[in-house]
């Protein structure tokens, strides 16, 4: 895997609607939250499976360095999601998700 710049290609007021609405709405609906070596781990509940897709293939699309892991565990479990990337990453998720 090439390593992509740890930049958001969007506009600084796209980014700013983005910063209100996408990833940071998400998160503040996590059971948790735990810091990987390069990025953030969350646990979901599991109705919240059609937010955690819609928010990645936005995301995707604007932070192409973004690595999505997602484990959905049995029995109506939680939805583990892992953001990744380069080195870099959790810093940038960090300020992203800070407020």
């Amino acid at each position: 895997m090439v390593d992509l710049p740890v930049v958001c290609t969007l506009t600084p007021d796209t980014i700013a609607t983005r910063k209100a609405e996408l990833l940071p709405h998400l998160v503040r609906q996590a059971e948790s939250r735990e810091d990987t070596e390069h990025g953030l781990r969350f646990s979901f509940p599991p109705e919240v499976w059609s937010a955690i897709a819609a928010t990645i293939d936005a995301e995707r699309r604007c932070c192409c360095f973004l690595r999505f892991d997602i484990t959905i565990e049995p029995n109506g479990g939680p939805i583990l999601v892992t953001l990744s990337g380069p080195p870099g990453t959790r810093e940038f998720l960090d300020a992203l998700l800070e407020s």
